[in-house]
C-alpha cells in the first residue's frame, strides 16, 4: 500500500504524462494539420500545467517529507489542503487554457497556484524554524519558496498590462522572463539543490563548505535575471555584476563536485549504477546550462541567440527536462520512493533518450536557423523524439501503478 509521499509522485508523475502527451500534440500541430487546437493557447496550458503540476507537484511533496522525517510526523496532514490545492490549480488551467488562453477561469485557476504558493511559503518557513538544529538543507528550502513567491510579480505585471492595454513588446518580454528565471533558477533549481544538499549532508560532507556553495548560488540568482533579459538597459557596473554572477554560479558548481569527488567512497554506496548514471547525465545537463549561461553574459551572443526560437526552446527544456525533471525522477528513486524495477529501469531509459534526442535535434535546427537554412523533415523528427518521451513516462506509470 502506497503511503502519502508515494501518493504524491505517483500524481505527479501522472501528471507527467499528461506533459508528454500535449508536447505531442504540439508537435504534431507544427508538423501536420490539426485545426481544432489552438497552438497559442494549448502550449499555455502546456507550460502552466508542467510547472504547476508535475515540477511544483513533486517538489512540494517531497519538501513536505522532509518535515514529515524531521519535524512533524502528520505533515502531510497538514498539507493536504495545500496539495490538493495546488492539484486543483493545476487541473484548472489544463481544462481552460486551451480552449480560452488567458481569460477568466484561466486566469483565476493561476491566481490560485500563485496563492498556494504564498501559503506553501508561509507555512513552510515557519515549520523549519521549528527543527531544533540548522543546516544548508533548510537554506536552500527557504531560498526556493521565496523565489517560488516572487515569480509572481512578473505574472501580475503581465495581468496589469493586459488589463491595462497597454502592452508593450519589451516589458512584457521583460515580465514573462521574470517568472520563469525565478520558477527555474530559483523555486525549481534550489528546491532539487537542497534535496541534493540533504544526501550531501547525509553522507558527511563538510556543512560549512556546503553553506558557502549556498550563498554563492544565492547571492548570484537575482542578477542572473538580466541574463534571460539582455535588452533591459543597465548601467555598466550593474552588468559586470552580472557577469561575476555568471562566473560565482559555475565556481560553486565546480566546487561541489569537487567536493563528491573527494567524499566519492561514501558518497551515495548503496545506489545501483544506473541512479548513480542518471545523477551524472544531470550533473552535465547542469553544467551546459551554467556554461550556456555565462556564454550569454557576452551582449552579443545573447542578442543573437535569444532572436531564434529553436534555441529558446532548447534551453528551456535542457533545465527542466535533463536537469529538473531527471534529478527528481533520480532522486525518488534513491529515497526508494519509486523502487527501481527493471520495468522502471526501461521506462526511465526511454525517456533519458527522448531528452537527449529532443536536445540534439534542437541544437541542430537552432544551429541551421543561425545560418538560415532549413533542416528537412526537422518538424517530423521533432515529432517522433515527442514520442520516444511520451512512451518512456507512460511506462514509468504503467509500472509504477502494478508496484502496489
Amino acid at each position: 500500500m502506497k503511503n502519502a509521499l508515494q501518493k504524491w509522485i505517483s500524481v505527479s508523475l501522472f501528471n507527467l504524462l499528461l506533459v508528454a502527451i500535449i508536447g505531442v500534440t504540439l508537435r504534431y500541430k507544427i508538423a501536420y494539420a490539426l485545426p481544432i487546437v489552438n497552438q497559442k493557447y494549448l502550449l499555455h496550458a502546456h507550460s502552466h500545467f508542467a510547472f504547476t503540476g508535475w515540477v511544483t507537484m513533486a517538489l512540494m511533496a517531497l519538501l513536505v517529507q522532509y518535515l514529515k522525517q524531521y519535524q512533524n510526523p502528520n505533515a502531510f496532514k497538514k498539507y493536504k489542503p495545500v496539495l490538493w490545492l495546488n492539484l486543483i490549480a493545476a487541473y484548472g488551467m489544463l481544462f481552460t487554457f486551451p480552449f480560452e488562453g488567458y481569460a477568466a477561469a484561466s486566469i483565476t485557476f493561476s491566481t490560485l497556484s500563485i496563492l498556494v504558493s504564498y501559503v506553501f511559503a508561509i507555512l513552510y518557513r515557519n515549520d523549519l524554524k521549528k527543527i531544533q538544529w540548522h543546516s544548508t538543507t533548510h537554506a536552500y528550502f527557504k531560498a526556493a519558496v521565496v523565489f517560488n513567491a516572487l515569480s509572481s510579480i512578473g505574472v501580475f505585471s503581465l495581468a496589469y498590462m493586459m488589463a491595462t492595454k497597454h502592452i508593450e513588446q519589451n516589458n512584457y518580454l521583460a515580465s514573462v522572463y521574470f517568472f520563469l528565471h525565478f520558477q527555474y533558477n530559483g523555486w525549481f533549481l534550489f528546491a532539487c539543490l537542497g534535496l541534493w544538499n540533504y544526501l550531501l549532508e547525509q553522507n558527511g560532507i563538510a556543512a560549512n563548505k556546503l553553506r558557502w556553495i549556498f550563498i554563492l548560488f544565492t547571492a548570484s540568482c537575482l542578477p542572473d535575471y538580466f541574463l534571460s533579459a539582455p535588452w533591459i538597459p543597465i548601467p555598466a557596473f550593474i552588468y559586470w555584476l552580472v557577469v561575476i554572477a555568471a562566473f560565482a554560479q559555475v565556481f560553486a558548481w565546480a566546487w561541489m563536485i569537487v567536493l563528491m569527488k573527494q567524499n566519492k567512497a561514501q558518497l551515495l554506496t548503496r545506489t545501483p549504477t544506473f541512479t548513480k548514471t542518471i545523477l551524472w547525465l544531470v550533473a552535465i545537463a547542469f553544467s551546459i546550462k551554467l556554461l550556456l549561461q555565462l556564454g550569454s553574459a557576452i551582449p552579443a551572443l545573447s542578442t543573437l541567440t535569444y532572436g531564434f526560437r529553436p534555441i529558446v526552446i532548447g534551453y528551456l527544456h535542457l533545465v527542466l527536462l535533463g536537469v529538473i525533471s531527471l534529478y527528481i525522477l533520480a532522486h525518488v528513486v534513491v529515497e526508494k520512493t519509486i523502487l527501481l524495477t527493471p520495468g522502471i529501469k526501461k521506462g526511465i531509459t526511454v525517456f533519458i533518450a527522448g531528452i537527449i534526442l529532443n536536445e540534439l535535434l534542437l541544437m541542430i535546427e537552432g544551429i541551421a536557423d543561425l545560418s538560415y537554412h532549413a533542416v528537412p523533415f526537422m518538424n517530423e523528427a521533432l515529432l517522433f523524439a515527442a514520442l520516444v518521451l511520451m512512451t518512456g513516462i507512460a511506462w514509468v506509470n504503467i509500472q509504477n501503478k502494478h508496484l502496489y
